[in-house]
């Protein structure tokens, strides 16, 4: 049995506690991390939506331009986008987007914002969420 010396809390409630705030603090900035700063978006930024044409009925930006890179449509439509063009892509959870923004990048396109998923892409560029095609 360890005897406590009056005065002074156990070793384990001390490191408990410490560890409980180092989890909170972590919890707390991790969603901060994640969120991507929001862009100014200009009237002639195209927002682009590469998950699939399912996916995009269930819901989407409005006025995003449905290119589904697993699809292909994102890579057969390239040559016919602007390349000065400013880009706001987004998926359903960041990483068709990134591999997108990727394509994008090489094939010679610079004005390019990852906006992750449809909720950050939404809270980001304050575009309502819609339905349908």
């Amino acid at each position: 049995m360890t005897r406590l010396r009056p005065g002074r809390p156990p070793l384990r409630r001390v490191a408990l506690t410490a560890l409980s705030a180092l989890v909170t603090v972590a919890a707390l900035t991790s969603c901060a991390a994640g969120a991507a700063p929001a862009p100014s978006l200009s009237p002639d930024a195209v927002v682009i939506d590469v998950r699939t044409p399912a996916e995009h009925a269930s819901g989407h930006l409005k006025d995003a331009l449905l290119l589904d890179v697993t699809g292909g449509d994102l890579q057969a439509a390239i040559p016919t986008l602007d390349p000065n063009a400013e880009y706001l892509v987004y998926c359903r959870s960041g990483n068709r987007a990134g591999q997108a923004i990727d394509l994008l990048e090489d094939a010679g396109f610079t004005d390019l914002t990852p906006l992750g998923s449809l909720e950050d892409a939404a809270a980001a560029t304050g575009l309502r969420v819609v339905a349908g095609d």
